[in-house]
């Protein structure tokens, strides 16, 4: 298997696990934390502090190997790994979307 390709699909199945962790942590958050009445600004600090952290983790995920390798020389490489990332986790979004819609539309 080429190089290339497998780093694509760990980087797009790396995406898709750590943005189902993340929204599967907001999702049950309220029964780990119980649900909160306080009117404070930490809330949104920590979602926004929270979502900087998210897209510097997905920004290195998606783009990392890509831009160290287009620095390196290596630009086909780079432009294709890019490329082939984000199609394969367009691909696992289509087919998480379409699962959920069928699952959901069955109740």
């Amino acid at each position: 298997m080429n190089s290339v390709f497998k780093y694509s699909l760990v980087n797009a199945f790396s995406t898709a696990l750590y943005v189902s962790a993340v929204g599967s942590f907001l999702f049950y958050a309220p029964e780990i934390f119980g649900k909160t009445e306080m009117k404070t600004a930490i809330i949104p600090v920590v979602m926004l502090m929270l979502l900087v952290f998210s897209v510097a983790v997905t920004g290195v995920l998606v783009f990392g190997r890509s831009f160290i390798w287009y620095l390196e020389g290596k630009k086909k490489d780079a432009v294709t790994l890019l490329f082939s990332t984000l199609a394969i986790f367009f691909l696992i979004m289509v087919t998480v979307t379409l699962f959920l819609g069928y699952t959901l539309s069955r109740y």
